[in-house]
């Protein structure tokens, strides 16, 4: 017997399904994630949040904060060979593991990216899982926290934007990371401004 010809079975209202999703979120005891963004093809700010309404619109992730805009000068290319980068950080909440939380990054990515041709080349959009809740990991596929994090600037700078008191995992706190690695090549753009998703 299927269950569309069950006449006890009636189709569930949204608010109940609504009610069950809330719920869900809590239980499954969402874990605090730092995504760093960068982009410099294209309207950099508008990429920039368009990956951040696409992790927004992703099941069992929320978007909590929105960092600054930074612009950065290109890493390991002749100066003004390549655009700056418009570089932002996100604080999200997410009941994903961090191999999903990756793939969704990557889907992320290839939704805005169709101009990956070089190794170093410039990018559409890069999205980069830098933290998941205080985790460290060696598995080569995502390293937690990110490998080169520490010593990046564009990610400190706006980590430390949307949260101060932030710790690096075996590392310590952003900010002594951001004073050690100094700001230089990394300057605030006031003038711009990302939404947080509604």
């Amino acid at each position: 017997m299927t269950p569309h010809s069950d006449p006890t079975v009636q189709p569930v209202p949204t608010s109940v399904v609504e009610q069950v999703d809330a719920a869900d979120t809590t239980l499954s005891n969402p874990q605090r994630a730092v995504i760093s963004l960068g982009s410099n093809l294209g309207n950099r700010l508008e990429t920039l949040q368009g990956a951040i309404d696409a992790l927004e619109d992703t099941p069992g992730l929320r978007v909590k904060a929105v960092s600054p805009v930074y612009e950065t000068e290109p890493w390991g290319v002749e100066p003004g060979s390549q655009p700056s980068y418009f570089n932002a950080v996100v604080v999200v909440k997410t009941t994903l593991p961090p191999s999903s939380l990756l793939e969704r990054a990557h889907a992320v990515e290839e939704a805005f990216d169709r101009v990956r041709d070089e190794r170093w080349g410039p990018r559409t959009i890069d999205v980069d899982i830098v933290a998941y809740a205080d985790v460290v990991s060696d598995d080569p596929v995502l390293t937690l926290p990110h490998p080169r994090a520490h010593e990046r600037a564009f990610v400190l700078a706006p980590w430390h934007d949307v949260d101060p008191e932030a710790r690096l995992a075996g590392r310590g706190p952003v900010a002594d990371l951001l004073a050690d690695v100094g700001r230089d090549g990394v300057a605030p753009r006031a003038d711009l401004e990302l939404r947080l998703p509604e």
